[in-house]
């Protein structure tokens, strides 16, 4: 069994079902994406995924409907993040939660990355276990 690159929280799924319901037939769901960018090097990019832009060797996750899209070439940088949505008084988005973050900068919308460690991501499974 292979890792799970993101998992969604309930309210992650609810908001892609909401943008997916307001964006025209085509609509399928969200990639994810790193793109370089920012005082901390990397920012999360979440675009429209509709029917004649998916990609196949994108990973995806469902969760009660709704579908997310990782870009293969971030991959690495997500594996074993935890992607939500909140809204608070000061920011409403998508936050995550990403173990593989090492720093971010101080208005939190970049972020330093580290590829994952599948050894230790490996070993963290097998002592759940």
């Amino acid at each position: 069994m292979g890792f799970q690159v993101i998992t969604l929280t309930d309210a992650a799924a609810t908001r892609v079902n909401e943008i997916v319901a307001n964006s025209g037939p085509d609509a399928r769901g969200i990639r994810v994406s790193i793109k370089k960018g920012g005082c901390a090097g990397m920012e999360y990019a979440v675009d429209l995924v509709t029917a004649e832009n998916i990609a196949d060797k994108d990973d995806h996750v469902e969760l009660n409907g709704a579908t997310v899209w990782v870009d293969p070439a971030a991959s690495l940088y997500l594996l074993g993040t935890v992607m939500d949505f909140e809204v608070t008084k000061l920011r409403t988005g998508f936050v995550f939660k990403n173990p593989n973050e090492t720093s971010a900068c101080g208005c939190g919308e970049s972020v330093e990355l580290k590829a994952a460690d599948l050894a230790e991501l490996a070993k963290a499974r097998e002592a759940a276990h």
